[in-house]
């Protein structure tokens, strides 16, 4: 079963990413050290789509490779 979207925003949030508002139900979550957004336009209760699960797990690939250079 796929998780929630409420569970990706706190995984998020957990790892340092800020919300903004943007247009109509598009949150855009940006994080100090990346250049890319993640923007989110689901409910909390929906699933997330694969493409938001492949955007974080690339944004956690570069922000490893920073941390480690």
């Amino acid at each position: 079963m796929p998780r929630k979207v409420r569970q990706f925003k706190k995984e998020l949030q957990d790892l340092g990413f800020t919300w903004r508002p943007g247009k109509g139900r598009h949150q855009v979550w940006t994080h100090p050290l990346l250049v890319e957004p993640i923007v989110i336009a689901r409910k909390d209760g929906d699933d997330v789509p694969d493409y938001l699960e492949r955007g974080l797990k690339a944004a956690l690939k570069l922000l490893k490779e920073q941390r480690d250079s």
